[in-house]
């Protein structure tokens, strides 16, 4: 059976923010309803090259497949391959930087829909590399924003970022040289690569919603203890994979401030099968590890707008 392969010209071409939006809701639901199926990354390595693979199964989206991607001293490089879920044949392989970093803002954008008030209208956003711009594109298509803060060390990267932000998202974003001042907003993302917490809790409003992506290594954390202390609702997207991963809860459940079973997978509130926010005082929060279900979801909407669309090019394995 002939491979479609899709380049990542070709998966830029084809794959929206909507129809990242959509796939993702729709495999978390598949999750939550026990239709879709998602094992931990896992990671094995030389003295060069680290390679990370995250595999899931979607019955009903009639899809098996896998994300790999290797990380060297020189960068990093994604695909992901899908299978048909009855027959086991490779239906495709695509390059998934790009994929890759719209799903990761799809699923807060996803979990901000089902978790942050419903008049939550500013954002203030820690970071300004290749994830944290899809954060906001992602979150900006599912709620009627108003103005975003952008906070990171370097001020030349916070100032491009929000001029190239204010006109990919039709809102004005404004650069902050103070971190404490972007937490004053209804929506609070980092997504940086910092190894030590820079959240405070002590900088939380109630009614916020805080989307937490930057970190999934147990070495590595975003927010402080206070942070998990004072949020009403923690959320993941995989239990499994954030006992492996999640560094930022290290510490709160190390203190005993939290333990696993107070954690909620975001699939279960998609499904409805477990409560989101009850009350508007409530601080809500997502941790993000990024998950292969996530992966292959989208890379099955891909594969078929790329058919219908005839972009790629097909390999005879």
């Amino acid at each position: 059976m002939p491979v479609l392969y899709l380049s990542e010209d070709d998966v830029k071409r084809v794959l929206t923010v909507e129809m990242a939006l959509e796939a993702v809701e729709t495999g978390l639901r598949k999750m939550g309803l026990e239709e879709a199926f998602n094992n931990p990354r896992s990671r094995c390595q030389t003295d060069h090259t680290t390679l990370h693979v995250l595999p899931a199964a979607a019955k009903t989206l009639g899809v098996i497949g896998f994300k790999a991607y290797t990380t060297t001293c020189t960068g990093t490089l994604f695909h992901v391959t899908l299978y048909d879920a009855k027959s086991g044949e490779m239906t495709a392989l695509m390059r998934a930087d790009w994929l890759g970093q719209m799903r990761t803002g799809a699923a807060s954008a996803v979990a901000s829909k089902y978790l942050a008030r419903t008049d939550a209208a500013t954002v203030g956003l820690y970071g300004t590399g290749r994830q944290a711009r899809t954060q906001l594109l992602a979150l900006s298509k599912i709620r009627p924003l108003k103005k975003a803060m952008v906070w990171s060390p370097k001020e030349e990267s916070r100032n491009r970022f929000a001029t190239q932000l204010s006109a990919e998202c039709g809102i004005p974003v404004e650069p902050v040289a103070d971190a404490r001042a972007a937490a004053d907003n209804d929506i609070l993302i980092t997504a940086t690569s910092a190894r030590e917490p820079f959240l405070k809790g002590e900088w939380l409003s109630p009614g916020q919603h805080l989307n937490v992506v930057g970190s999934n290594f147990l070495s590595k954390a975003e927010v402080d203890v206070e942070v998990i202390r004072r949020a009403n609702l923690i959320c993941i997207d995989s239990q499994d994979q954030g006992k492996l991963e999640a560094g930022d809860f290290v510490a709160a459940l190390d203190q005993r401030i939290i333990e696993w079973y107070d954690i909620q997978e975001i699939a279960r509130i998609v499904a409805h099968r477990a409560p989101g926010r009850t009350e508007p005082e409530q601080i809500t929060l997502f941790k993000s590890l990024g998950i292969g279900l996530e992966d292959i979801a989208v890379g099955t909407r891909v594969l078929a707008a790329a058919r219908e669309m005839g972009v790629g090019k097909l390999l005879d394995l």
